[in-house]
């Protein structure tokens, strides 16, 4: 069967492992539907046998028809492969057999490494042969690229930003459990910098956008950031690299990159459209409603960076995730029922000013605030293949408005499209939260104190007249209430939290007892109750 030409639409790499069962039942629904332009899809991975029960996981009643093949460039007849697979482990050669054969290329990588890489060695000859290849088509990161442009969108008018920050929080009515392929990025990563670093400084320097207004301040390592309830520390995702490199394309082509053979109609839509993103700078934080949270995100932090720099660190961190991450990723994965209790919210503060002049005043502060949101179901199952195959789907359908070819971003390819109201129909949101000057912002109460007085007063009229029915509901009250003898004891669904009020407790025991660690007791209520205690709310106890 090696020499049989056959011809697939698309071709899911990686449909053997966990990911990939999620990424095939989301395209099985497109799959020979009305107004869908998806009428065939070929399996690979590395077992068979995985995957007849992937597809027989996604949809029990689709038959499979095996076409054997170890040789990447057989798939010659391929309109278009996403990879669903590590793309730092198998991702390179696929994307050379996709480049030579023409044929279109999604993953969902989220390494800067292996993205620059691919974009340096292949660029060219994707142009040349008229291949699409497009990395980070997943979580990460078209809810970073494409809520960046819609925050930076709503700056009408003369109103521009200066910097935009992400706040990425991850919410469970369960417990939370990632995917283990992004802590493995992780890990990998870190003991890719070192390439990276070189391979950047190999490479000719890309064109920087002009942005109004001073440099971003650095501001502190952890952060409370009031306007959304959130607690957040810096996160050194791929997001923040993906969104640069778009703004360096597009400020080498202000109007974008034109397609194939598109009509009058869709230049001048693709031109307004870039025409009203404006740049800015952009940094992504991890969030938490806790300090715990966040102590949780920096200790595995730490563990990554510490253990990945070297080979039998990394061998530990890959083989232990679930200890290394402190219980957030496990090997075996979430289950169905953590995936469906999971969802996320990405927070974008816009920092800026109402009028652009204002900005090429020296080290003017910024005077307005604009905050978006991107909201979805769970980032790595659940959202990360809605995303891929809407990507996919405009790919099939729309090739003709699209580059010709070459390695880019997804959000200097997508951006002009209707991927957003795709993404908006299948239960990702976008939504403008806040649009206010920062001088402007005022906290009001329901009713005024001498409304309430009133209310008072008012009260005052009737207590002669109850004071007897009160008297006997007390009487009452007590003759019903039996002694027993009682105690108290904290709760938690999870070891974790019940550690954490252990040393808590330990901290107060030795410190409590002398006045020195009494006054660091008090001073630092947050950092010896490991986040679980505010100041304030210690002091009034005091």
């Amino acid at each position: 069967m090696e020499g049989e030409a056959k011809k697939y639409d698309l071709v899911i790499l990686g449909a053997s492992g966990f990911t990939g069962k999620y990424v095939i039942r989301e395209a099985l629904k497109f799959l020979n539907v009305p107004s869908s332009p998806l009428t065939s899809i070929a399996l690979a991975g590395r077992n068979p046998s995985k995957i007849a029960q992937s597809l027989h996981w996604a949809s029990p009643t689709t038959p499979l028809n095996p076409y054997p093949s170890s040789n990447p460039t057989s798939k010659t007849h391929l309109r278009f492969s996403h990879s669903a697979t590590e793309p730092r482990l198998y991702g390179e050669p696929v994307v050379k057999a996709c480049v030579e054969s023409g044929a279109d290329y999604l993953d969902i990588c989220g390494e800067p490494e292996f993205m620059e890489r691919v974009e340096a060695a292949y660029h060219d000859r994707a142009v040349e042969r008229g291949s699409l290849v497009v990395s980070a088509c997943g979580f990460d990161s078209v809810p970073a690229e494409l809520g960046f442009m819609f925050n930076t969108r709503q700056w009408e008018s003369l109103a521009t930003p200066n910097w935009v920050e992400a706040y990425v929080g991850l919410e469970s009515e369960g417990r939370l459990v990632g995917n283990v392929g992004t802590y493995e990025s992780a890990v990998l990563g870190v003991a890719n910098v070192e390439e990276l670093v070189k391979l950047r400084r190999s490479r000719p320097r890309r064109a920087r956008p002009s942005i109004p207004g001073p440099p971003p301040p650095k501001g502190p390592m952890v952060e409370k950031q009031k306007s959304i309830g959130l607690w957040a520390i810096k996160l050194p995702s791929a997001d923040a690299t993906v969104v640069r490199r778009t703004l360096a394309t597009l400020t080498e082509n202000p109007n974008g990159l034109p397609g194939i053979n598109e009509n009058e109609e869709l230049i001048e839509q693709r031109r307004n459209f870039w025409s009203s993103v404006k740049p800015a700078h952009f940094g992504v934080k991890i969030g938490s409603k806790s300090l715990l949270g966040i102590a949780r995100v920096i200790m595995t932090g730490i563990f990554i960076g510490l253990f990945g720099k070297f080979a039998f660190g990394r061998s530990l961190l890959l083989k232990f995730p679930e200890i290394f991450s402190l219980g957030w990723f496990r090997k075996t994965g979430p289950t169905e029922e953590e995936v469906s209790s999971a969802s996320f919210k990405m927070w974008f503060v816009g920092f800026g000013f109402s009028d652009v002049s204002v900005a090429s005043q020296g080290n003017k502060k910024h005077d307005m605030e604009i905050i978006t949101r991107v909201s979805g179901p769970e980032i790595g199952y659940v959202t990360t293949p809605i995303i891929l195959v809407q990507c996919a789907l405009i790919l099939l359908n729309q090739r003709n408005n699209l580059p010709k070819g070459g390695v880019f971003t997804p959000g200097i390819v997508f951006g002009p499209t209707d991927l957003q109201k795709r993404l908006q129909e299948n239960g990702i949101s976008f939504e403008l939260v806040q649009c206010c000057s920062t001088e402007s912002t005022q906290i009001n109460t329901p009713f005024g104190a001498k409304k309430w007085n009133n209310h008072l007063n008012y009260a005052g009229l009737f207590r002669a007249s109850i004071l007897d029915q009160l008297i006997e509901n007390r009487k009452n009250f007590w003759s019903s209430v039996k002694p027993a003898h009682f105690g108290i004891k904290i709760g938690s669904k999870s070891l974790l939290d019940i550690a954490c009020f252990v040393i808590t407790r330990l901290f107060i025991s030795l410190f409590g007892t002398f006045h020195l660690g009494q006054s660091l007791l008090l001073k630092f209520p947050e950092m010896f109750s490991l986040g679980g205690l505010e100041r304030q709310a210690l002091l009034k106890k005091r």
